[in-house]
């Protein structure tokens, strides 16, 4: 907190610029300014046009505060934005024209539409902004061989000093004199320094390692559209044939999918103006390939959607109940009548066990699902939902089988008092179980507590003793299994 000036700030707005100066004086003679806190945002403006006076004072109670000075248009273009005003009926300052004025406040607007025209990738762009409205980000301010001030981010470098300049200057940069003596291309430019660029015709342009030493916004765009550009082609036909790649090593035919509705749906979700944007993007590293073939399936298959499986299946179990078909094994131990190639999975509803009655229901895309014979999603199915019923029972030795694991849910009702939910999982202890979950609910009312409890078994007879142990704990009215 020592090194915060500005929790107490005033702000004093004036008629014109020469006002500015002059309430600056008159502050600074009533009180102590702090070293280093002064900023004149006016003769050097932000990259923004945001401009005032800033001073850091210390008062007579020993609390540092912060003044800000500026006129009233400088007040709404910093509280508004530059678009605040489209034209000034007069000059204000007394020395730059209305036309200057504008071409100024515009100047900042122009390079954000030369990013936005220069860019296919509008997420970067938008990252882009971002940097650049970074208002509380120092600048320094350095000066070019002419005397012109520029402006940049702390910690810029010559990189950044000859891409402000121009691109042309930037690309074809060879390396830098500060104050008439030659730098490493990664110094650190300091207030007032005067940066020469050094360039070359015979440069091959800038490296990508640049895009490390750089700190503005400006300077990493451009060099990123330098390598875009340059190398686009061949970014172009890496990204194809990393695509083809994908596509064969995923079994996927690549004319089926690269179709350009397709296309025009990944184009939008990336932020790419045109298929071969995105393909250079996959080709330098931007976009995985993985990433536009899968979404290229997805809308593929939206389209094609596979719905003569279900009737297929259902025909192989109207035709298994009419003839006496072979009874065909799954590996999770379920003996099905009819129907070799189907997946099989146990309903979470009434999470049948080893023992349990089953019987299958052929379900909409996910295969065969396994229900206990009174579960009640079973018994409340319609006459038309019940032809999609099928025959089914565990193998006779599935319950010996090393590994079996199947979850149980049981509802267990008691007399709500201490130590009973202990006494409960001391059995579960006891006999080795894995316990999943375990939910309890008490009614202070009726004094009761109902607990439920999920848990690995490997048959119908484990979970009979486990609940029958159960029921032998003190203050236990009933237990019963769930049944969807």
């Amino acid at each position: 907190m020592d090194q915060v000036y500005d929790l107490f700030a005033v702000r004093i707005i004036v008629d014109s610029v020469r006002d500015c100066y002059a309430a600056l004086g008159v502050i600074h003679e009533l009180y102590t300014p702090i070293p280093g806190r002064f900023k004149d945002y006016i003769a050097m403006p932000k990259p923004n046009m945001y401009q005032s006076l800033h001073t850091t004072l210390m008062s007579s109670v020993g609390q540092p505060f912060e003044i800000q000075i500026r006129t009233e248009e400088m007040h709404k273009t910093a509280e508004y934005g530059i678009a605040a005003h489209w034209k000034y009926k007069e000059s204000n300052d007394g020395k730059k024209s209305v036309k200057a004025q504008e071409e100024e406040k515009l100047s900042w607007l122009r390079q954000i539409l030369e990013w936005q025209r220069d860019m296919s990738d509008n997420r970067e762009f938008m990252n882009l902004i971002k940097g650049d409205l970074d208002l509380f980000a120092e600048d320094v301010y350095c000066f070019t061989p002419q005397g012109d001030v520029k402006n940049l981010p702390n910690g810029s470098t010559p990189i950044d000093f000859a891409y402000i300049i121009h691109s042309a200057v930037g690309n074809k940069m060879v390396g830098a004199k500060v104050n008439g003596k030659l730098v490493n291309i990664d110094y650190k430019i300091q207030n007032g320094d005067r940066i020469e660029i050094l360039t070359s015709q015979n440069s091959k342009g800038p490296s990508r390692d640049w895009l490390n030493i750089v700190k503005s916004t400006q300077a990493k765009n451009k060099i990123n559209q330098w390598f875009k550009k340059e190398f686009k082609e061949d970014n172009i036909v890496k990204g194809k044939e990393m695509v083809a790649g994908y596509c064969k090593a995923k079994s996927i035919t690549p004319s089926t999918i690269l179709i350009t509705k397709y296309q025009d749906v990944v184009q939008k979700k990336y932020g790419f103006k045109d298929w071969d944007s995105v393909l250079a993007a996959i080709g330098h590293g931007g976009l995985k390939e993985g990433q536009v073939v899968n979404r290229l399936v997805e809308e593929y298959s939206k389209e094609h959607k596979q719905v003569l499986t279900d009737e297929d299946v259902l025909e192989k179990v109207a035709e298994a109940a009419k003839n006496k078909v072979h009874i065909a094994k799954s590996r999770s131990g379920i003996l099905v009548k009819g129907i070799d190639d189907v997946a099989v999975r146990f309903s979470r509803c009434c999470n049948p066990v080893p023992g349990d009655e089953i019987v299958g229901f052929v379900t909409r895309g996910r295969g065969l699902s396994i229900h206990r014979t009174d579960c009640v999603n079973i018994i409340h199915l319609t006459d038309v939902e019940r032809a999609r019923l099928i025959d089914a029972e565990w193998e006779s030795d599935v319950a010996d089988k090393a590994g079996g694991q199947y979850l149980s849910e049981i509802k267990m009702y008691a007399y709500d008092r201490k130590g009973l939910l202990m006494e409960m999982s001391r059995i579960f202890m006891e006999a080795n179980v894995d316990v999943k979950s375990m939910n309890v609910r008490t009614s202070k009312k009726q004094g009761t507590a109902t607990i439920e409890a999920g848990f690995i078994v490997h048959g119908r007879d484990e979970l009979d003793r486990i609940v029958n142990k159960l029921l032998q704990v003190e203050d236990v009215i009933d237990i019963e299994r769930t049944t969807g």
